[in-house]
Order: C-alpha cells, then structure tokens, then sequence
C-alpha cells in the first residue's frame, strides 16, 4: 500500500469504520491509515463478530474481507443485510466480474480488489462516506404505485415499505431527480463510485436489476426505470403510460 494520501474523507472526519478480516496486520493496517483520515476505527476477526459489532456499535461503514473462517464475508454481508443498512465495502482477491456480481448480490456497496493502495482504499471510502444519509432536502416523489420521501429514506411500492441500501437508494435519488432525462452510464459511475469506475458498467447494471426488482410491478417490464441504449437510464414518472423503452439491459 502507498502512504501520503492527498484528500481526506468527505463529509464525515470522524466516521466509525469497521474492519472485519482475520489478519491481524490487515487490521493494523487499515486502522493506521483510516485513523490517519481522522476515523474511529473499530475491528473484527470473522463474520460472527461483525454481525455482533454491527449490533453493538451501528458503524457508519464496514471494510468486509470475504475470506475468512467461520461464516465468510458473504455470508456475514447477507445477514448484516437483515439488520441494517450500513454502507459494506467487500475485500476480496477474487477480481473477476463474476466474483464481484456476487459480492454486490449478497448486498456490498462496492468491492475492492487485493492488492489495492491506499488511495484507491481512501477514494472507495470517500464515496461510500458521500452516500451516508444527509439533510439534503428533494420533494417528494408521489405515483400511484410508487412513493419516495427523500427526507427520510422511506420508499413505498405497491403500498409495501421497501428496503434500500444506500448505494440503492442514492442510485434512485440521481435518477428521480432528473426524471424524464437520461442519465449516462458515466454520470451515474462517477456519482456513485468515483472516477475510478468509468469504465466498469457491470455493477450499475447489477444494482440498475436490483431497483428494477424491488420497485417495479414487473422488473422484466419496467416502467418506471428505462434503459436509454448505449446512454444510460431514465425515470419515466408517469409510469401509468405506456413505456417506450423496454429494459434492455
């Protein structure tokens, strides 16, 4: 890892990080250079104390290693799912795009790959950091079968509460705010992820099919998430019409 990182962490300085991997010099590590960035830090050996630390502490964030003893990373990420909302960033050396799809099915925010540095690590919690709740005020968004209050995190689909991760709901944000325009690919990459992501399309999509299947009365029929081909998506908020782009990926 490189040292000397050039921006700290936005919004929230003292932001309560928790580490979770079963290496202890990982864990030294990471404390040093979160801790550098003006973080609490708080750790875990295994899944198992993750959950419990999640219970105990309600950390603003959580470095999750997959590999471990016990109950895995993913394993532990799924049940921390029943629990909370808290932004998971999953570690893992398994960097294909298979490995990550899983990662962000189990309900990671973002993934980072083994070996990264320090900026990299720095710039992922940077942005997992930016999509912590704020006291940003939208209007609400009002539909016969969809309802969002931006104020309090609460969405409403088919009269049912829905639950969002944060990265989902910052995602239906950016798309609801600029409803009945499309967003690009890249724009939604650089708000969500950073710049870094520019080029990888695959978690969008992942976390795009996600939205699709808690919000929409038929997720293979979307109407009110539409795929703009070879630009990105759109928010159409008169879904009781007829849609005129069917999902296409």
């Amino acid at each position: 890892m490189i040292a000397q990182p050039t921006k700290t962490i936005a919004k929230r300085e003292s932001a309560k990080i928790l580490v979770v991997d079963d290496e202890p010099q990982v864990r030294r590590t990471l404390r040093a250079i979160l801790t550098g960035q003006g973080c609490n830090v708080i750790e875990a050996r295994d899944g198992e104390e993750a959950i419990e630390e999640v219970k105990a502490d309600c950390p603003d964030l959580l470095l999750l290693d997959i590999n471990m003893p016990g109950i895995d990373g993913l394993e532990a990420c799924k049940k921390i799912r029943e629990l909370s909302d808290v932004p998971i960033i999953m570690v893992t050396v398994r960097g294909s795009e298979k490995d990550k799809v899983v990662a962000l099915d189990a309900g990671a925010d973002d993934y980072l790959v083994k070996p990264f540095g320090t900026q990299e690590l720095l710039a992922r919690v940077r942005a997992a950091v930016r999509r912590l709740p704020s006291a940003e005020e939208i209007p609400p968004f009002v539909s016969p079968n969809l309802k969002i209050d931006f104020e309090h995190r609460r969405v409403i689909a088919r009269g049912q509460p829905v639950h969002l991760t944060p990265t989902e709901f910052e995602l239906l944000k950016q798309l609801v705010v600029n409803q009945g325009k499309p967003v690009s690919h890249l724009k939604l990459l650089h708000l969500l992820w950073g710049p870094e992501h520019s080029n990888d399309r695959e978690p969008l999509r992942v976390f795009i099919g996600q939205l699709r299947r808690k919000i929409e009365p038929d997720p293979d029929e979307p109407r009110f998430i539409l795929t703009e081909p070879l630009i990105g998506y759109r928010f159409e908020p008169d879904a009781e019409k007829p849609a005129k782009v069917r999902k296409q990926g």
